[in-house]
């Protein structure tokens, strides 16, 4: 089982170093050693700057991959309409757990990363700077770099800056979340789409990227655009950091030139020579299978060809021998547990979501795999952030890449492999209880429930469809689609009670044991009882 990731697991660089420069000769640059290794850094204008961004086809490195130069633009022009002076805020909080790349920079490079901001807040004239983080270990080492640079929090300063300590949650990273934080609020959403560069903190326009953006903004303002284009693709030039886990020997980050081949990358971490697939992204990525990894490069545009995302630059493969649905359950449980809980979409939706991938992998079969590919549809663009976005992506994009695991699943007895747990989630690294990979275990606690409709007694009152919209749904008649089903295991007290509450008691629950030993701590209906009377209610014991 795959450990959690330290904050600054081994770092390695492809070619010439940009970002990592220096981290060869120590653990963390500090002001005089930045200096050493990067040099001084003039002031730039503020149109100049947004060409220079322009020029190196500078995107933000979080996820989202907006173009800087239009951020840099739109926050200028609203400051100017306002008469308000702008905000600049370092997005570094990482709270994916197979993300650590800004992590590793802020802890290791700060300076390189202040400097970017800075150039921003110069050409803007911003007098506040303020910095995301979401880790002890990022907070001390960017505490420390303000303080060696001068910088404090002090009102008197021409530049107040300082660093904002949010909780690791999913949600924390959202530019909203962040800003709604430093405004003395919740580190959530606020429940409604808003625009940082019109209407961030404290009203002001603010320009908020990701760490690893401005440390790019740094280097490219160093050494000229021209230099910059040198390395890398000519429409991506650059380096990119990618954060390499999973079922690999040597968990790492590493800083690539785009272009380099995904496999290159992979053999570096010592992940399995052909891997049943790569999560590209993150959590809210996309996954590619072995033959498609070696048609990849590293770039975003490369992977957006081949149905993968360079996202927030997390590369995950896993090996042959584990189950794939089962460990994407993992994820897309973690990912409902991560809802803020302020909209349907989220809060309802991504916990169906799992549960519907979990019905899958403990034998609810086609109906099962349609309820979940109706819920992934249903959660997009409904959000108050990205969160149910990405995390519908993630969900669409395992059922499209595993289809022959899917069908082991969905029409027999699952694809007989474990889950190892290799995709890393939790910081003790430990598996969440309850999760079947289809694999052979003595155990078992997948459902056996059937639910039937008594046509003679059925009269249309639609009462189960309300009370278990998971198994029915009503015709253009109004009477149930379906004669039987089997229940979901999350649903079955759902259909207990639709059992109880209809009017014409035309419901009944059976126990289906057809060649397999009964299901343990499942609440079900004795076939003498088909009313649905408490009293036939009875519990499997262990």
């Amino acid at each position: 089982m795959n450990e959690a990731l330290p904050d600054v697991p081994e770092v390695r660089v492809v070619g010439l170093p940009q970002l990592t420069s220096g981290f060869d000769l120590v653990e963390r640059l500090d002001l005089p050693m930045h200096l050493k290794v990067h040099g001084p850094l003039e002031p730039i204008g503020g149109e100049k700057l947004a060409q220079l961004a322009e020029r190196i086809n500078l995107k933000g490195r979080g996820g989202a991959g907006f173009p800087f130069h239009k951020k840099l633009r739109s926050v200028a022009d609203a400051a100017i309409k306002k008469g308000i002076r702008p905000v600049v805020v370092i997005n570094g909080s990482e709270d994916e757990p197979a993300c650590r790349k800004d992590t590793v920079m802020i802890n290791r490079a700060p300076h390189l990363i202040l400097d970017g901001a800075l150039l921003c807040a110069e050409a803007l004239g911003a007098r506040t700077l303020v910095v995301g983080v979401t880790r002890e270990s990022t907070q001390r080492s960017m505490e420390a770099a303000l303080a060696e640079r001068g910088l404090s929090d002090s009102r008197r300063s021409a530049l107040r800056a300082f660093v904002q300590r949010n909780p690791i949650r999913m949600v924390t990273g959202a530019a909203a979340s962040l800003i709604r934080s430093i405004d003395g609020g919740p580190a959530v959403p606020p429940g409604r789409k808003t625009s940082a560069s019109q209407n961030g903190v404290g009203g002001a326009p603010t320009l908020l990227s990701n760490a690893e953006t401005f440390a790019q903004l740094a280097i490219a303002a160093r050494i000229g655009p021209e230099r910059y284009g040198n390395t890398g693709l000519y429409d991506e030039p650059g380096t990119v950091m990618l954060t390499v886990s999973g079922a690999v020997a040597r968990p790492m980050v590493i800083e690539v030139p785009t272009g380099v081949p995904l496999r290159y990358v992979l053999q570096l971490a010592g992940a399995p020579p052909v891997p049943q697939g790569v999560l590209t992204g993150g959590y809210h990525g996309k996954w590619i299978d072995a033959a498609t990894v070696n048609e990849a490069v590293v770039s975003r545009n490369s992977l957006d060809a081949v149905g993968g995302a360079l996202g927030a630059g997390a590369i995950l493969p896993i090996s042959q021998e584990t189950c794939p649905l089962g460990e994407s359950l993992r994820v897309a449980q973690w990912l409902a547990e991560e809802s803020a809980g302020q909209c349907g979409p989220c809060y309802l939706g991504l916990p169906a979501a799992a549960r519907g991938m979990e019905d899958i992998l403990n034998g609810g079969g086609p109906a099962a795999l349609e309820a979940l590919k109706q819920v992934a549809r249903n959660v997009k663009r409904r959000g108050a952030c990205s969160h149910p976005d990405g995390s519908a992506m993630f969900l669409e994009s395992t059922i499209k890449a595993f289809t022959d695991d899917l069908a082991a699943h969905v029409l027999g007895n699952g694809c007989g492999r474990p889950v190892e747990g290799v995709l890393p989630l939790f910081e003790d690294g430990q598996m969440p209880a309850g999760i079947s990979s289809g694999a052979p275990v003595e155990d078992s606690s997948g459902s056996r429930q059937k639910i039937f409709v008594d046509w003679t007694l059925c009269r249309g009152h639609g009462l189960c469809a309300d009370i278990l919209p998971e198994v029915f749904q009503l015709g253009a008649d109004g009477f149930p689609t379906v004669a039987q089903a089997k229940v979901p295991r999350y649903a079955e007290a759902k259909a207990l009670r639709a059992v109880r509450r209809c009017p014409a008691l035309a419901l009944r629950i059976e126990e289906d044991t057809r060649g397999q030993a009964p299901a343990k701590n499942l609440p079900v209906l004795s076939n003498r009882d088909n009313n649905g009377g408490g009293r036939g209610r009875r519990a499997l014991g262990r």
